[in-house]
């Protein structure tokens, strides 16, 4: 799986980007085909607490999952948004068995 980051209007250093690719890269753990996965980071109010926004796409065959957070941290707002995306993982997933 590819996962691209953006940092909108800063600049994201490597710690944080190698925390993103590993949280998101875990979801292939509960869904092996994802294609390409979006990061986009945001920080909304910057005198304000709960000022950073993650917002994470990912593509699977046939459909596109997105999650959007907001919380004090950047690596909260990932947590969040990961368990997010690992929930409609499994909801897409039960769909797909009983389809079949």
């Amino acid at each position: 799986m590819q996962v691209k980051v953006q940092s909108i209007q800063f600049s994201a250093d490597q710690k944080l980007v190698n925390f993103i690719n590993h949280k998101v890269k875990k979801l292939n753990l509960f869904f092996d085909n994802i294609l390409v996965s979006e990061v986009f980071l945001k920080i909304i109010r910057a005198n304000s607490s709960n000022n950073k926004l993650v917002e994470i796409k990912i593509n699977i065959p046939g459909k596109e999952l997105f999650a959007k957070k907001k919380c004090q941290s950047f690596e909260a707002a990932i947590d969040e948004a990961v368990d997010a995306l690992r929930r409609q993982i499994n909801k897409h997933k039960g769909k797909l068995q009983v389809k079949n």
